[in-house]
């Protein structure tokens, strides 16, 4: 028996999820109330054309567009490959220069679920944890914010997990996805640190950003974090990857990572 959820029951969904009313969506996709309606009710049936319109309209992530089309009767339109597949070989070319061209500064690749994918060598500082926090796939957040992983490193733990959880709770609101709203569950069941004294959120950089402040062998480091995704995106994939670059917050930060890739580079040179 199939328990596959219909098409209208998808887009009336989505559509409440991104707070539309049934006049706004038809106003956006220009069709009429009344025939919106009709398909969210099951009366009218949606062309494949039509499915992938409201989903547009709605910014619904290509994963989800490929099941609406599937519910509607349609054969998926986005392929999902791996990062290996010969089609995606520039993309891959793209990722390993973000990241290689970011050294000294450590920058990561993670999936939708905050796997890790791939990362540059001067990751190192962020790898100060339990070994199996350590064993793939590693998962970014959970190295972050486990009593065994980063956290007690963190000095400014209560900012920097409240940071982690809010942008989380942001992309399950966009996306729906439960995989996300699990890890989600299981972050916030950690400890948390006590409540922040001292300055207000962000303080320390103007109030502009918060920095993660990470205690290391080779003392406190402070970061800052941007990330990148690949504009218009055809591949659920790689609609889905996301780089994290971090930059140093001030000056120690910068001249001991500098320091750390120096080091490196001379041990690259005794090995070869």
């Amino acid at each position: 028996m199939s328990t596959q959820t219909p098409i209208g029951e998808l887009i009336r969904d989505w559509r409440q999820r991104r707070r539309l009313t049934q006049m706004d969506l038809a106003y956006d996709a220009e069709i009429s109330p009344k025939h919106l309606s009709f398909i969210e009710t099951g009366r009218s049936k949606p062309s494949r054309q039509m499915v992938l319109h409201l989903a547009e309209q709605m910014d619904v992530p290509l994963r989800e567009q490929n099941a609406m089309l599937v519910a509607a009767g349609f054969a998926p339109v986005f392929p999902e490959r791996g990062l290996d597949a010969p089609d995606l070989a520039a993309a891959r070319r793209a990722i390993d220069l973000i990241l290689k061209g970011h050294e000294p500064f450590p920058a990561l690749a993670v999936d939708r679920h905050w796997n890790l994918v791939t990362a540059n060598a001067a990751i190192t500082p962020f790898l100060l944890a339990d070994v199996e926090l350590l064993t793939p796939p590693v998962n970014v957040l959970r190295l972050t914010l486990h009593p065994k992983g980063l956290a007690p490193r963190i000095t400014n733990l209560t900012e920097w997990r409240g940071h982690l959880l809010d942008r989380l709770r942001r992309q399950i609101d966009a996306t729906a996805d439960a995989g996300l709203q699990a890890l989600y569950d299981e972050l916030k069941a950690y400890p948390a640190p006590p409540a922040a004294v001292g300055a207000p959120h962000g303080q320390d950089l103007g109030g502009v950003a918060v920095p993660m402040r990470l205690q290391t062998d080779h003392g406190t480091m402070a970061f800052i974090s941007t990330v990148t995704v690949f504009g218009t995106p055809t591949d659920v994939t790689l609609s889905e990857l996301a780089m994290e670059t971090f930059f140093p917050a001030d000056d120690f930060t910068a001249k001991a990572l500098i320091s750390l890739a120096a080091d490196r580079q001379k041990e690259a040179e005794k090995a070869a």
